[in-house]
């Protein structure tokens, strides 16, 4: 990597920080989205490992019901690890791009869809099987793709979650998936140890990045949470259909 590289990369995460302080995700799907017109989707993909873990704990440890949290979806994120070892074939062999495209377009019509219609929930008797359905199908999305959001990310928001529990339940279900997609790619020998260090490095601009988006969260009104959260899944849909047009 040379240095217009680095300085892309540390300006990258920074806005991927900020994007999940306030939203509790998007730092994956920024940095891939932005890495991936630079950089390969298995080079992306790796150099977001080390920061998304960090930035994850973060989240998932600073939240008010870990414990309980942990309990009620302990079935999806054990289904998101086996998944992403399945998936995880088509990562490694850079067959990415039109799964990227369709994960997309569905993420732009449930974001479109959920901000003109009325909030929906998932029912209480339907979880125990949908939990572990929705944990399998993400892992093998996040296996082929390298992101995380489809479909954890809307169910997630369909649990009736308070805003802060939303926030930590997201950081649970992405600390597992990018332990999942390390293992993943380590045991495909798809993780190049080169791009460990600038890795480590991006750390510490994603961290200043997610303090700030923090304390804007703080700021803001459930309500005015939910818009946003669904608007960032809209920007993020968006920019996974159309990357193809901006890389290759």
């Amino acid at each position: 990597m040379d240095q217009n590289d680095v300085v892309i990369i540390i300006a990258t995460f920074l806005l991927a920080g900020i994007v999940k302080g306030v939203t509790g995700m998007g730092l994956p799907t920024v940095a891939m989205g932005v890495l991936g017109a630079v950089l390969s989707p298995l080079t992306a993909a790796t150099l977001l490992l080390v920061p998304s873990f960090v930035t994850n704990v973060w989240q998932l440890l600073t939240g008010p019901r870990f414990k309980p949290l942990l309990w009620r979806l302990w079935p999806m994120m054990g289904a998101v690890i086996a998944g992403t070892l399945v998936g995880s074939t088509l990562l490694a062999d850079g067959a990415s791009a039109r799964t990227t495209v369709a994960l997309g377009l569905t993420l732009v019509a449930y974001a479109a869809y959920t901000l003109c219609a009325a909030p929906r929930r998932v029912p209480s008797f339907w979880q125990p099987v949908a939990t572990p359905l929705v944990g399998l199908v993400t892992g093998l999305v996040t296996g082929a793709t390298g992101v995380f959001v489809i479909p954890a990310v809307p169910y997630l928001q369909a649990l009736d979650l308070e805003k802060d529990e939303l926030v930590q339940a997201l950081g649970l279900s992405f600390t597992v998936s990018t332990i999942a997609l390390a293992l993943a790619l380590g045991f495909h020998g798809a993780l190049p140890a080169e791009n460990l260090v600038p890795s480590l490095l991006a750390v510490v601009p994603a961290l200043i990045g997610m303090a700030v988006g923090q304390a804007i969260r703080q700021r803001i009104s459930p309500s005015a949470f939910r818009r946003g959260f669904l608007v960032c899944l809209l920007l993020l849909g968006c920019e996974m259909a159309l990357r193809p047009l901006f890389v290759g």
